[in-house]
């Protein structure tokens, strides 16, 4: 079960936060907030991590 994290303005900075928690190994899903109509590079999304995980999601976050 995935659970809401982070929220991004651009497909850009959701994939730079993606890749920062994957980094250290942490799995990441980026999805698109709205209508499958509205997808594209300037949509806001939404960053995931597993439920139960967000705890190291913030360790990974407070030591940048």
């Amino acid at each position: 079960m995935w659970v809401d994290y982070k929220k991004a303005p651009t497909l850009l900075i959701a994939e730079m936060w993606k890749d920062v928690l994957e980094g250290e190994g942490l799995p990441t899903k980026i999805l698109p907030e709205g209508d499958i109509l509205s997808w594209g590079e300037r949509a806001p999304f939404r960053i995931l991590v597993p439920r139960g995980r967000e705890h190291v999601a913030d360790e990974i976050l407070r030591k940048l």
